[in-house]
């Protein structure tokens, strides 16, 4: 893929041909006649043929849809501008960067009092991060994104060690800022039934 391409959806095209009518000696009210009868039998043939709507994308596949296009645009206005087969992880790092000034989750400093505190009891002016969850579900998407779109996935540069380096310095500098903890709960097993106890012999009775 030598640069970056949109995948806007196209609009559909109408595809009916208009035949030229030659009215050889018939009057007008006969070719009226005949153009409505040949427009209602063609409106019949297209109601009888018609196929069910396509299905509607996901809420997933709309967001990836729109984080490819954000890319896209990202590139376009790099100086000097990139072509999608030219960028590499390190290009992928600094679109991460740059979202950063659009996040909404406060990243206390260390120097902050709040520093390690969940439930930060006062406002402080500590900087707006995105958070890593945002990072590494777009970075998902992204990477998803290049392969369906002709990139090969040895050559994908969000999955590239870099990137992933990154996500995990984020997730732990900001678990520490945040008093928070990001590592997955696991999963509890539930309790298996237990056997029912053997029966007892039958005693014998004594008279």
């Amino acid at each position: 893929m030598n640069s970056f391409q949109e995948f806007e959806s196209s609009s559909n095209k109408d595809n009916t041909s208009i035949n030229p009518i030659t009215n050889i000696g018939g009057n007008s009210s006969n070719l009226t006649t005949s153009m409505t009868i040949a427009s209602a039998s063609s409106s019949s043939s297209t109601t009888t043929t018609s196929t069910s709507p396509p299905s509607t994308p996901s809420r997933y596949e709309n967001q990836k849809r729109r984080d490819w296009n954000t890319f896209g645009q990202y590139l376009r206005n790099h100086r000097p501008p990139l072509s999608l087969s030219r960028c590499s992880g390190a290009h992928v790092l600094e679109f991460l960067r740059y979202l950063d000034q659009f996040g909404k989750t406060k990243v206390h400093t260390q120097l902050c009092p709040f520093f390690g505190h969940p439930n930060p009891p006062a406002p402080c002016p500590c900087p707006l991060r995105q958070a890593w969850g945002s990072l590494d579900a777009l970075i998902g998407r992204l990477r998803a994104a290049f392969e369906e779109n002709g990139g090969k996935p040895e050559a994908n540069p969000f999955g590239a060690r870099a990137v992933r380096l990154y996500l995990r310095e984020v997730r732990d500098s900001q678990a520490k800022a945040r008093g928070i903890s990001y590592e997955k709960k696991k999963r509890k097993r539930p309790p298996q039934p237990q056997p029912p106890p053997p029966a007892l012999p039958p005693s014998n009775a004594t008279s």
